[in-house]
């Protein structure tokens, strides 16, 4: 008899908010004081909701306080650390959160449950490739370049840099050895795997 599957959230499905998020919107810079609203929109551009943020920082530290209406009836205020690294680049100092629940450090809050948290605070919590069968990751290296459609958005995107001072780039030669393993396919593999 089969198990009852308890549905576990994938990363991916949950609204997130991040520091490149916040440093794109103008709200993440140091000595500020910011009560803003930062929104969520679905793929036609429609707003689908929003919270507000308090934001106040010094030149190295600060604090994001999220204030918002969860499920449209539990009223969740709570705050959140803000700290800077130094850029590895040696060009000035990154911003990020720490997570009041597990105490990283990191640049992306998930919201689930009721909070924005780092994405291990949370049970249950995967990432969608780790819920595939077995089989379907098998299908996935064999047939995943011919499925992916992304390849050749990013190849054939408006602004995509193809070469550099007359050298390819790293970039496109990437994606260009995933489209060439197309070739490789043979028809023995795909009767192996409907077979097994």
């Amino acid at each position: 008899m089969g198990r009852w599957s308890n549905n576990p959230d994938e990363v991916e499905s949950l609204k997130v908010i991040t520091i490149l998020d916040l440093k794109k919107l103008g709200y993440l810079q140091p000595n500020v004081s910011l009560n803003r609203n930062v929104f969520w929109t679905n793929k036609n551009g429609e707003r689908v909701s929003s919270i507000n943020v308090v934001i106040e920082t010094t030149e190295t530290d600060g604090s994001i306080t999220f204030d918002y209406i969860y499920n449209d009836s539990q009223k969740i205020n709570y705050r959140v650390r803000l700290i800077t690294r130094p850029s590895n680049l040696g060009k000035g100092l990154l911003w990020f959160f720490v997570c009041p629940s597990t105490k990283k450090i990191c640049r992306k809050l998930h919201l689930n449950s009721g909070y924005f948290l780092h994405r291990t605070a949370f049970n249950d919590l995967y990432y969608e490739k780790q819920l595939h069968s077995k089989k379907w990751r098998e299908w996935e290296n064999v047939f995943g370049s011919y499925l992916d459609d992304k390849i050749y958005e990013e190849v054939y995107k408006k602004h995509f840099k193809k070469f550099y001072k007359g050298k390819p780039t790293k970039k496109y030669l990437k994606l260009m050895r995933r489209l060439n393993s197309r070739k490789t396919l043979t028809f023995g593999d795909i009767e192996k795997l409907l077979l097994t």
